[in-house]
């Protein structure tokens, strides 16, 4: 017997049933967790095509300053909905939504370009395994006496937004948030995806993390994986169409799993 089933089963105990006491509501709250370097502005793209969908969209603006008070200012987020949620990481922001997403709130997770690390791992030693072209580009990566790092500027158009105008991916270079260092190798103490739904974007042409260590994490979380072939790290702002789709298959799959 089905899930639907036995909802009506238990519900005629009781008197008439009608379909709508027997479906799950449907999830229309999205939280968007940005990546290093950048912030919630590049979410801009994906947010107008949901918001004219009807969903309730909320960015996170993290610090960047350490992985847990990165998990923080997004759980902080997750307790303002007022429903079940759809939460979505990019990049760097995939290790944030793996350790947040147990929050209850959380009923489907969407991995943008993004890593996915098991509890006890980090992504900094998972990228080592699989490198980018990045990782091969010595001196592309600079980082402050106080260990925070950036991505060189001039270097940034090319490997991180190839796919965007220059203007655009110029001005991104130049307005990078600094991340702390130390979030790439912090180890996580929670993966949400073994016990929640989960969907991947690989970005076909991704130069910041290997398409294939993104292939590898969805793989192994049984994510719903979608490949945009072509696609640069910033596939969010460049193909928001495709994105946007998946997360609301994520939205639309969900079963609202709160109390």
């Amino acid at each position: 017997m089905n899930k639907l089933s036995k909802l009506i089963a238990i519900a005629s105990l009781f008197g008439t049933v009608t379909p709508a006491v027997a479906m799950a509501a449907p999830v229309k709250n999205i939280v968007l967790v940005h990546g290093a370097w950048v912030d919630a502005a590049g979410w801009q793209p994906v947010f107008n095509i949901l918001k004219k969908d009807g969903y309730k969209v909320t960015m996170v603006q993290e610090p960047l300053t350490s992985l847990s008070s990165d998990v923080a200012a997004t759980e902080r987020v997750l307790s303002e909905q007022n429903g079940p949620c759809i939460l979505v990481g990019h990049s760097y922001g995939g290790s944030i939504i793996t350790e947040a997403g147990v929050d209850p709130h959380v009923v489907g997770l969407v991995y943008v370009a993004a890593h996915a690390p098991d509890v006890g791992e980090d992504e900094g030693e998972l990228g080592k395994k699989m490198p980018s072209v990045l990782a091969k580009q010595a001196g592309a990566i600079e980082k402050t006496a106080d260990g925070f790092t950036y991505l060189r500027r001039d270097l940034f158009p090319k490997y991180f937004a190839p796919d965007l105008p220059l203007s655009q991916a110029q001005f991104e270079a130049q307005s990078q948030i600094l991340t702390a260092a130390s979030v790439f190798s912090t180890p996580l103490t929670a993966a949400a995806w073994r016990t929640k739904p989960s969907w991947g974007i690989v970005a076909g042409a991704d130069q910041i993390i290997n398409p294939d260590l993104e292939r590898f994490y969805y793989k192994r979380a049984g994510s719903h994986m979608t490949v945009i072939p072509g696609a640069s790290h910033s596939v969010y702002e460049s193909h928001p169409a495709q994105v946007a789709a998946v997360i609301e298959q994520a939205a639309q799959k969900a079963e609202d799993q709160t109390p």
